[in-house]
């Protein structure tokens, strides 16, 4: 069991030690946040019944209406109470521009649109969540710590069934392990406090012996 738990147990060790000092967690994991700018106008919303909650708040583009219903999250133009439309490229680039501008390090420059992601000269990918105005970025940095957190958990395949049986059964390996340990360690003692009155006899009557041939 130990042999067949050794490559597990060493991936635990470095993993392990990788999230005690967590290096590069602050880009990897940043928290990437549309700019908003204050309102310029008294805000009067008519809440719906099937609301639960709504934010209402301004960016480079304008203001925006954000709600949220059982059906999930819903963007509406606060003019007409309409769903936004959906933005073109080049509104896509303006938004996220202004976003990443207070971290050029990181970001870089934009250099390209696809769809909703965004790329920047940094390899930092970032996806655009039109419905709740939202960003979210991702680096080499942040598939670096993601793959860690797969060798932990012995995600090794990437099979989802394979993977979690994977888990299962390293679980009962170090928890086997752990029983035979306690149970040699127990029984080690045991015979150990038996054999300790024999070790001294014995070395009794040596010395009496060397002392009286």
């Amino acid at each position: 069991i130990g042999i067949t738990l050794m490559l597990p147990l060493a991936g635990w060790v470095v993993t392990g030690f990788v999230f005690f000092v967590k290096p590069g967690y602050a880009g990897a994991y940043e928290l990437l946040t549309v700019k908003t700018y204050p309102l310029k106008e008294p805000v009067v919303v008519g809440p719906d019944s099937t609301w639960r909650e709504f934010r209402y708040f301004r960016t480079i583009l304008g203001d925006h209406l954000i709600v949220r219903t059982d059906k999930g999250w819903k963007h509406l133009d606060p003019a007409n109470m309409q769903p936004m439309p959906e933005l073109t490229p080049d509104r896509i680039e303006y938004l996220a521009a202004d976003a990443i501008a207070a971290n050029p390090e990181r970001y870089g420059r934009i250099t390209g649109v696809g769809g909703s992601t965004i790329f920047t000269s940094t390899g930092v990918t970032i996806t655009l969540d039109w419905n709740r105005v939202s960003l979210q970025q991702r680096g080499k940095d942040t598939d670096r710590v993601d793959m860690l957190y797969s060798i932990h958990y012995l995600q090794w395949t990437g099979v989802g069934i394979i993977d979690k049986v994977l888990g299962f059964f390293g679980l009962v390996l170090v928890a086997t392990l752990t029983a035979l340990g306690a149970r040699l360690a127990i029984k080690g003692n045991k015979k150990l406090d038996g054999e300790l009155p024999n070790v001294g006899t014995y070395g009794h009557t040596s010395l009496r012996n060397q002392r009286d041939p």
